[in-house]
């Protein structure tokens, strides 16, 4: 295989491995919810269906920024019914009262 010397054509490599490797992200950020279907058949009412949505976005949303989401929840379930409203900005995800211990270490 003969490699190109004009570089336009290595931009579109490079630009193609991105957008491959972007779509391998994407692809494993779905899978959960696509391995998740069949559970939810079992969501036969429209509040059901709901709350699985909001504790799959919950979960989700935890795993993007970085938290454990099993110790997340263990912490909001243990922390939300004493915390006043105008204090619930601070236990999302990128809060500052989400205890260290929630937070996935960095592998740097």
């Amino acid at each position: 295989m003969r490699i190109s010397e004009n570089p336009e054509d290595l931009l579109i490599v490079r630009i193609s491995r991105e957008i491959l490797m972007f779509g391998f992200r994407a692809e494993n950020a779905v899978r959960p919810f696509t391995l998740g279907r069949k559970n939810w058949l079992f969501c036969n009412t429209q509040r059901g269906a709901s709350a699985s949505s909001v504790v799959y976005s919950m979960i989700e949303t935890a795993k993007a920024n970085g938290l454990k989401p099993f110790e997340y929840l263990q912490f909001l379930f243990e922390t939300l019914p004493n915390t006043s409203t105008g204090n619930l900005d601070n236990l999302l995800p990128w809060g500052q009262l989400v205890p260290a211990y929630c937070r996935i270490p960095d592998s740097h």
